[in-house]
């Protein structure tokens, strides 16, 4: 009777701590989604730009208390056209895809460009000044490819410095409202 005891002592203990295993398991889980929340700091707005060959996209808008600086983001799908070999391999292949109509101005690199992944999906990214009837400003292309269809982002960035805002930016691009509407916009 003793060692029945025990071996049911046991077998309750071990499900015990299955069980707490299980539980913070899934609370890491819990903690993690809620990292990677985006929609709270980021407002769509109505695109506010004329129609062109490659249609409307997505405009969205920042506070500079959310994002260290006002921010407003332009992003559409260039379909079929970007290497899907070669993808966005460097600045002039960058250039070629950026939207500058959207800087309203001359735009002048600031720097070269550098790689980045955006959600799984390369790209390349490069920071501007942009002489406007505004003044002037700063501002950051963006540009990552599915296959052969480029997507590309455009940031203006109103009193703030791109290098400071750019994780900010990388963070709303990957997650769950851009990459929702990558996937429907390019049926992925």
């Amino acid at each position: 009777m003793r060692g029945t005891a025990t071996l049911i002592a046991m077998t309750g203990l071990c499900g015990a701590m299955a069980l707490c295993l299980h539980a913070t398991h899934g609370l890491q889980r819990v903690a993690l989604a809620g990292t990677v929340q985006d929609h709270s700091l980021w407002t769509e707005t109505k695109w506010p730009f004329l129609m062109d060959q490659w249609g409307e996209g997505k405009a969205f808008r920042c506070k500079a208390a959310d994002c260290g600086a006002e921010l407003n983001l332009y992003i559409r799908a260039k379909v079929g056209f970007c290497s899907s070999t070669t993808g966005v391999a460097d600045d002039d292949e960058l250039e070629r895809l950026s939207d500058f109509d959207f800087m309203n101005g001359h735009a002048v690199a600031l720097a070269g460009g550098r790689n980045v992944d955006i959600a799984g999906m390369k790209g390349r990214i490069r920071a501007y000044t942009n002489a406007g009837p505004a003044g002037s400003r700063t501002a950051f292309s963006l540009v990552f490819n599915s296959g052969s269809d480029a997507l590309v982002a455009t940031v203006i960035v109103n009193d703030g410095q791109p290098a400071s805002v750019e994780p900010v930016v990388i963070q709303f691009l990957s997650g769950q409202t851009i990459q929702g509407w990558v996937k429907l916009t390019l049926g992925l």
